[in-house]
Order: C-alpha cells, then sequence, then structure tokens
C-alpha cells in the first residue's frame, strides 16, 4: 500500500491544492485538500478491467467552473457544517434564531452558499501496518454561514489491504451547534459507461422520513411493499412508472447505539462491482441523480441525469426542527464522532 501527493491545481487566491492518491494492490483512490473531495476511485471488473466508478474530475479548474457550480451536484466533497437541508433556513439553538443562507428553493441546503465542500483543510498522511490514512483538518470560524461557534473538524480517509475505504468524522466546538457531516460521492459502477438505474440496490432499512416537497414531516413510515422498498434487492428503475425522478429520500437505519452496522450494498451485475456500505450514523439518504448535470469535459459530453447514485450517511434532514429525531446539537465538550465505510468487492 502507498500514499501519493501531487499538485492539482491552484485556487483564485493563489494558494496550491494538492491530491492524494490512497492504492492498495486492488483498488486507488484519489482525494483532494480541497472539499476533501474523492475525486477518483479506480477498481477492476470481473475481467480485471480497472475503471472509475464515482463522478468526479481530474482538474481542479473543473471543480471550480461556473458551468459545474450552477448546477451543482457536490461530486465527492465531505458536506458540512449541516449535511442534507434545514427547512426555511430556520435554526434555533438555545432559544436563538439564526436564519440560514436559503440556496435549495424555500430551504437551507448542505451548510450553506460555501460550505465545507468549498474550503481548503490542511493535509497530512500517516502509514500503518495495515491501512494507510490521509487526515484533513478544517476550523471553521464562529458565524461561518452563520452558524454558532469555532468548530474544528477532521476527516480520516483510510484505505486497508481488504479494500474498505473508512471515513470518519470528528467535530468539537466552543459553542452549541449542529453538526451533520457526509460524503456526497456519487458511485457508477459501469465506470460511467452507463446511468445507474439498472444498478441493483439492497438496504437493511425497512423505514424512512416521510417526506414533503423534500422536508420531513416528523413521522417514520414504513417502505415495505412501496417503491421505497429496497429491503430485497431491486434495481434502481424497478418502480420507474411511479418514480419518474428516481430517488431523493432518508431511510432510517435503526442504528441507535453509533455501532458501525452493515446497511446495504450496490452491485452493477455486468461489471460485477459491488459497494458494502457500513456506518455508525443512523440515517442514510439515497439520491439517484435526476438534476446532475450534463458537462462538456474537454470536448466530451459527461454526467447528467441518474449519471451516479449517492449513499449519503448521515443523521435526518431538518433534524434541528424535529425533536422527535436523533439530535445534531453539538455542546461544548462534546465530541462528535461518526464513521463510515465502503467495501470495493469484485464477485
Amino acid at each position: 500500500m502507498k500514499i501519493e501527493k501531487q499538485p492539482f491545481g491552484i485556487l483564485p487566491d493563489g494558494i496550491e491544492v494538492q491530491i492524494f492518491t490512497l492504492s492498495n494492490n486492488h483498488i486507488s483512490v484519489k482525494i483532494t485538500n480541497y472539499g476533501a473531495i474523492i475525486t477518483e476511485i479506480e477498481m477492476p471488473d470481473q475481467k480485471g478491467n480497472v475503471e472509475n466508478i464515482v463522478c468526479g474530475f481530474k482538474k481542479l479548474d473543473t471543480y471550480l467552473s461556473s458551468e459545474y457550480l450552477g448546477s451543482y451536484p457536490y461530486f465527492g466533497a465531505i458536506i458540512g457544517r449541516f449535511g442534507n437541508r434545514i427547512a426555511k433556513g430556520n435554526l434555533v439553538i438555545d432559544g436563538k434564531t439564526y436564519q440560514m443562507a436559503i440556496n435549495n428553493g424555500p430551504n437551507h441546503l448542505h451548510g450553506g452558499k460555501i460550505g465545507f465542500d468549498r474550503r481548503l483543510f490542511e493535509a497530512e498522511t500517516f502509514q500503518k501496518e495495515n491501512e494507510i490514512g490521509l487526515k484533513l483538518t478544517y476550523n471553521s470560524p464562529d458565524g461561518e454561514e452563520n452558524y454558532p461557534g469555532n468548530l474544528k473538524v477532521i476527516c480520516i480517509y483510510t484505505l486497508n489491504d481488504k479494500n474498505e475505504l473508512g471515513i470518519e468524522y470528528h467535530a468539537e466546538t466552543d459553542k452549541t451547534t449542529v453538526v451533520n457531516l457526509t460524503n456526497h460521492s456519487y458511485f457508477n459502477l459501469t465506470g460511467g459507461k452507463e446511468d445507474i438505474m439498472n444498478h441493483e440496490l439492497y438496504l437493511n432499512a425497512t423505514q424512512m422520513t416521510e417526506m414533503v416537497e423534500q422536508i420531513p414531516t416528523g413521522k417514520i413510515v414504513d417502505v415495505l411493499g412501496t417503491p421505497f422498498d429496497f429491503t430485497t434487492p431491486k434495481k434502481i428503475n424497478h418502480a420507474i412508472d411511479k418514480m419518474p425522478m428516481g430517488y431523493d429520500d432518508n431511510y432510517v437505519l435503526g442504528n441507535e447505539t453509533g455501532e458501525l452496522k452493515f446497511i446495504g450494498w450496490l452491485k452493477e451485475n455486468i461489471s460485477g462491482r459491488k459497494v458494502e456500505v457500513y456506518t455508525t450514523q443512523p440515517g442514510m439518504q439515497v439520491y439517484t441523480g435526476y438534476w446532475n448535470p450534463e458537462l462538456m469535459i474537454e470536448g466530451e459530453k459527461k454526467f447528467g441525469r441518474f449519471s451516479g447514485i449517492a449513499l449519503e450517511t448521515q443523521h435526518y434532514p431538518d433534524s434541528v426542527n424535529q425533536p422527535g429525531f436523533p439530535t445534531t446539537l453539538l455542546h461544548p465538550g462534546e465530541k462528535y464522532n461518526e464513521k463510515t465505510v465502503y467495501k470495493f468487492v469484485t464477485e
């Protein structure tokens, strides 16, 4: 196993951005310290053909381009301070109301206009006997995107000899705030040759948060026998007649203990590629990329509708306004610790 570091580009303020490649004998993962973005995950299919299985770009300039940011899908980025939506941008902490940026219809999404996905992290690599890793640190100042408290965020990516990509999230604050961190990688196990509608999905989840216009009502509802039921493996397009825009929904994982738990897998049968998902988080947003933009990259059209599926392990959307949901409040002296593992298998 090895780690390599290379320049990735220059930000408008002149600061150089790095890209790190974590690799073992089977897969390689590229991560940049801009947005802590996973730009590539290369893995073989059952015939040994190695391809990139996530949506991403080879140049920093593409991530900074107005074309990409104009219909921004957050490819591969760490999302924070608060992943998913806060209804009407209304955040109340200890009786004080904070009005957050409205950047997704009438709601606040993914930490605001400039979330962690567009911040530069400090990077430090490390190597252990059976794993290699990248520690990324960002200090979010009090009042950034109107969130209270100085928040120190550490994201640790690890790759081991079992083909497991671990993502650990740690945070501490000096003032009560809210934290909900996730990674927004979009998987496409065909290597981008086709869309993801023929992928198979299995979820160990019998419930979801009831949503109205992408905001939870507060009710937890059963999925069994509905188009949202993936408790037996189904193709993503199995209910396309009822779900023409695909999925953008939060599944309840029944993981109140915070233990690392197997929650499901994504598979593409022709390539034999499979991604297993494990997490300590209580929920997972499944988003099938209906709004993913089609982009012209070096003269070639790429991405577009259903070009990837995001499996965003997280706390529930709008938790801050739903006292019955697992809390996303973080107080001084407390530590926020969550972990997700994606295990890559070729069958």
